[in-house]
Formats: structure tokens, C-alpha cells, sequence
């Protein structure tokens, strides 16, 4: 049953409302983390990320999904959704493995050279999210994903001031958002090759057709005056 009503709705519709299955439970986790917090009173920050300590390496996998305040939370979603709904839906082919390395590695670059203090939220992911459009859009020299790339660069191409520490003792996790800045680079020149690529247009075999067709059209023209003479009364 639900596979006909799915033959019903339009590819396109089908192809957004699939791009947004694993955004959405991602965030879903990451309320559900603030809620378990906001209702217990208690923090989940000793998950986040503290590097070079053994304490820390959890948070390779549970850092993204902590975050230190409401205001925090509601930001990096709307980001969030906005950039890996993209990824899901232009990349669709490599878009689940882009997105599971650039989880693990940049959180894991992050506990290798990070500050000793612990480190929480999704921005290293946004981070490399927003990197991976961009750089992949511009690299494959595809008209669609060029403009994607220009579009992000437009709306977020301010926040990778944030790779770097603004203040002395900057509370923020720079170090983050550049691992994941670096992490989503990385991903866009290493599968490059695989995904949507620009169209290439043969213009030798397209001149070889336009021949062939010319020769055919000829080809049928002597024939009818062949038979036109052959018609003709003696």
C-alpha cells in the first residue's frame, strides 16, 4: 500500500521528503539530549569531546548531539537541517558515507589536537557540511551545484571566521569548526569522482551523427528521384 501511494507523489517530492529522513532524526537525538537535561536539571557536557584524555573519546560519538543552551541548540539546527538536507539531496549517491566520515573523523581530529577542556555541539559538523558544498560544488564545475555552493557562501560564508580564536581564552570550539572545515574539504576533493558530475558534450560524435543523418536524408532523396524516373511512362 504505501508503495503505491509513493508511485503517486511527484520524484522530486519524493526525492526532498527521503533527504530529510536522517537531518531529522539527527536532530531529533540532540533534542531529546537537551530535553533529558532541561527536565533533570542535570548537564551531558562530560559526553562532549576532551582531548587526549580517555575520558574524552566518548565524545567522538556523542559530542554533536550536547549542547550548552537553548539558544545554542535552535541555531545550530536551523543550520543544521538546512545544510545536510542539501548534502541528501544533490549528493544523494555518496551523501550517507560523506556524512558518516565526516562525523567520526572530524571529531576524532578534534580529540587528537583540540584544547584540554571539553567540547560540545554540532557546529564542527555544520562546519564541514558547509565546506563539502562549497568546495565540491565549485570543484565539479557542475552548474547546479556551483549555484548551491555560491548560495551557501552567501548566507554562511561569515561563520568561517570562526575557524579561527577571535579573543584570547575564546569559549567557542574553534578548533572544531576547523577540523570540520578541514574533514568536509577533505571529503569533497577525495570523491570527487563519484556523484553528480557535469554533463560532457562529444561534439565529434555529435557532428558524426548530424552526419549520418544527413546521409540518410540524401540517401532517401535519391531514392524517391530514382523511382520518380523509373515511374516515368517510356
Amino acid at each position: 500500500m504505501l508503495k503505491g501511494l509513493g508511485e503517486h507523489i511527484p520524484y522530486e517530492r519524493r526525492k526532498f521528503i527521503h533527504s530529510l529522513i536522517i537531518p531529522v532524526v539527527f536532530l531529533l537525538f540532540c533534542w531529546l539530549a537537551k530535553t533529558w537535561e532541561l527536565v533533570t536539571g542535570s548537564s551531558l557536557a562530560h559526553l562532549g569531546v576532551y582531548p587526549r584524555e580517555i575520558k574524552g573519546l566518548w565524545g567522538i560519538l556523542f559530542m554533536p548531539f550536547i549542547h550548552g543552551s537553548i539558544g545554542h541548540i535552535v541555531t545550530n539546527s536551523i543550520s543544521f537541517l538546512l545544510l545536510a538536507t542539501g548534502l541528501f539531496y544533490f549528493y544523494r549517491q555518496i551523501a550517507l558515507k560523506t556524512f558518516i566520515y565526516l562525523f567520526f573523523i572530524a571529531n576524532a581530529l578534534l580529540w587528537i589536537s583540540g584544547r584540554p577542556s571539553w567540547h560540545i555541539g554540532a557546529s564542527g559538523i555544520i562546519y564541514g557540511l558547509g565546506a563539502f558544498l562549497i568546495i565540491s560544488g565549485i570543484i565539479r564545475k557542475h552548474i547546479g551545484l556551483v549555484a548551491v555552493a555560491f548560495i551557501i557562501i552567501f548566507a554562511y560564508g561569515s561563520m568561517f571566521w570562526h575557524i579561527f580564536p577571535l579573543k584570547i581564552n575564546d569559549p567557542v570550539s574553534w578548533e572544531g569548526h576547523l577540523m570540520g572545515t578541514l574533514t568536509g574539504a577533505a571529503l569533497a576533493v577525495i570523491f570527487r569522482k563519484e556523484g553528480p558530475q557535469r554533463e560532457e558534450w562529444n561534439w565529434e560524435e555529435e557532428q558524426e551523427e548530424s552526419d549520418n543523418e544527413n546521409e540518410e536524408q540524401n540517401t532517401t532523396i535519391n531514392y524517391i528521384i530514382t523511382q520518380d524516373k523509373d515511374d516515368k511512362p517510356s
